[in-house]
């Protein structure tokens, strides 16, 4: 009887234990060259598993995912999880500052978990222009079955993923930029890497079943344009943006800035046909649009070639931006739930000014912060750091936290700025050029508490949103504005600040933020994993002591 007891007590710890611990997912890619044709004409393009563009993940709060990417390109290749947090785990961040890229013909296997994460991201690559060619995908998040949405269930989900295309592809935009010259402006844009043609044969991308709602996540995967959305003859009610649930105002149309990711509930409400979705460019000197077929289930008729307009000048674009709020009263995934973080009472620590420039050096175009330009090292930053010989890689707070008023000179060197860890921290995006500009933080989301024209100062903070501004991990920053970020700095590891605009990134317009934690502790930062890639000055170094509780 004794030893059943004991057959039965182990078997509640072992299913305690299994039970207890979140769901793996697990997925293979491999990434090749393949042709698509975005713009109707076939050209190389890069594939994850034959697809473009590439599988969408579907998770859940606190999965973890296991994802085993195969290089089959002739370049090195590396994928970043846009919005991922990646808590106290920047080893998995996907960025040449903590990773080295996979090389060609070989796999790595990145294990990340989606801690405390809800809502709609995307991933693509970070190496050099491969973003422009393919290799990226959406990412949602879904919140788990005992936290309530504060919205019914749709009748379905669609992943758009849009972006502006360049024919040339990564290799011919590369060498563009290398020799020095501007990329200019796109050769069209795409929605789910088609476009419709318009004579009435066009397959549908959607189809709506008349009197459902259905949820669509919208991301702006391009490399250097702003994108309008909207839906021929149907509103848009907004409920979610870069994991955070908002206040739920209705739009006719919406503006997704580059790395940006909203979530929106369409109804089919009208006569049953075709409709279009339609995606144009915003800020350019020609609007260009690409368009998708909406189809109703029982529908009959063509959709009508007259599209809805985009609006105009980017004074409606910043309006637009003021009317997004957080939802204080929405539950969340998140460790301190929405409504109970009152981030405007908190002290700010430490205000950081970042100015973009565009200036000539040795006659080539580069882009630089406080006038330093970034260069990718062939060490990873996060290594050199670990390894103790950052000295040997880069150097901290190479720029001030307040730059010149006036930047006549750009140096080019890695940008690395040293956080105290748990500081709340504010920081200012200040656009000094005349194109507008799209800033991502990896490893938070940060409360963009403001949005203006002009030059900031401190008494613009009166201006601030200190109440219910939306928690997200991009913000753009229009021409001669200033954007103004509030955050504290709690989650350990070497984390990127990035131009979303993928040449001004290539050029330079990128750094990093290393938070180190104070006593080395597994509380706050995960140690190397055994089977990270070593590259640069740190291979063959016998590896550091590993962190402790």
């Amino acid at each position: 009887m004794g030893g059943v007891m004991l057959i039965l007590m182990l078997l509640c710890m072992w299913a305690g234990t299994t039970l207890g611990e979140d769901p793996y997912l697990f997925f293979t890619w491999n990434v090749t060259y393949g042709t698509i044709s975005p713009l109707g004409v076939p050209q190389q393009g890069i594939l994850i598993n034959g697809q473009f563009p590439g599988p969408n993940i579907n998770s859940t709060s606190n999965n973890n995912l296991v994802i085993n990417i195969f290089n089959n390109l002739d370049e090195p290749f590396l994928i970043t999880w846009s919005g991922v947090q990646q808590r106290k785990n920047s080893w998995q961040d996907g960025t040449l500052g903590t990773m080295c890229p996979i090389p060609p013909g070989t796999n790595y296997t990145y294990h990340f978990q989606v801690k405390d994460q809800i809502g709609s991201y995307m991933y693509y690559p970070v190496t050099s222009m491969h973003r422009a060619s393919g290799g990226f995908g959406g990412l949602k998040i879904n919140s788990r079955l005992l936290i309530p949405v504060p919205y019914p269930d749709p009748a379905d989900e669609y992943n758009i993923i849009a972006g502006d295309w360049f024919s040339k592809g990564h290799t011919g935009l590369k060498k563009v930029l290398d020799s020095g010259r501007n990329l200019g402006r796109c050769d069209g844009v795409h929605i789910n890497g088609k476009v419709a043609k318009g004579d009435g044969k066009d397959e549908p991308l959607f189809t709506m079943e008349p009197g459902k709602t259905y949820k669509y996540r919208i991301c702006n995967v391009g490399i250097k344009t702003s994108l309008n959305i909207r839906f021929q003859g149907h509103p848009m009610k907004l409920v979610e943006m870069e994991g955070s649930h908002v206040v739920q105002n209705v739009y006719e149309s919406l503006d997704v800035h580059v790395g940006q990711c909203f979530s929106v509930l369409v109804t089919a409400d009208q006569e049953p046909k075709d409709y279009y979705i339609v995606a144009s460019t915003r800020f350019t000197k020609r609007e260009v649009t690409a368009t998708g077929i909406i189809r109703y289930t029982n529908g009959k008729g063509t959709a009508s070639p007259e599209l809805p307009p985009a609006p105009v000048g980017w004074a409606w674009s910043l309006n637009q931006f003021r009317t997004f709020r957080w939802n204080l009263t929405a539950s969340a995934a998140r460790p301190n739930p929405q409504g109970s973080y009152h981030y405007g009472s908190i002290n700010i620590t430490r205000t950081i000014k970042l100015a973009n420039t565009a200036s000539k050096v040795n006659g080539k175009l580069r882009y630089a912060i406080n006038g330093v330009s970034y260069v990718e090292q062939t060490t990873p930053l996060k290594l050199a750091e670990y390894y103790n010989v950052a000295d040997k890689v880069f150097k901290y707070d190479n720029i001030a936290d307040d730059p010149p008023a006036e930047i006549s000179e750009i140096k080019m060197e890695p940008i690395v700025l040293n956080l105290t860890h748990r500081t709340f921290i504010e920081i200012i995006f200040e656009n000094r050029e005349t194109a507008i500009q799209s800033w991502h933080l990896s490893g938070y989301s940060f409360f963009a508490v403001a949005i203006e024209p002009g030059t900031w100062t401190p008494e613009k903070r009166k201006n601030y949103n200190l109440l219910d501004a939306v928690s997200r991990h991009t913000v753009q920053v229009f021409p001669h504005s200033w954007a103004a970020i509030l955050l504290t700095f709690d989650n350990c590891g070497m984390w990127n600040i990035r131009s979303e605009i993928w040449d001004r990134h290539y050029l330079g317009q990128q750094l990093y933020l290393s938070v180190l934690s104070p006593n080395r502790s597994l509380r706050d930062e995960y140690n190397l994993p055994d089977d990270q890639l070593i590259c640069g000055v740190v291979e063959g170094m016998p590896k550091p002591p590993p962190y402790s509780m």
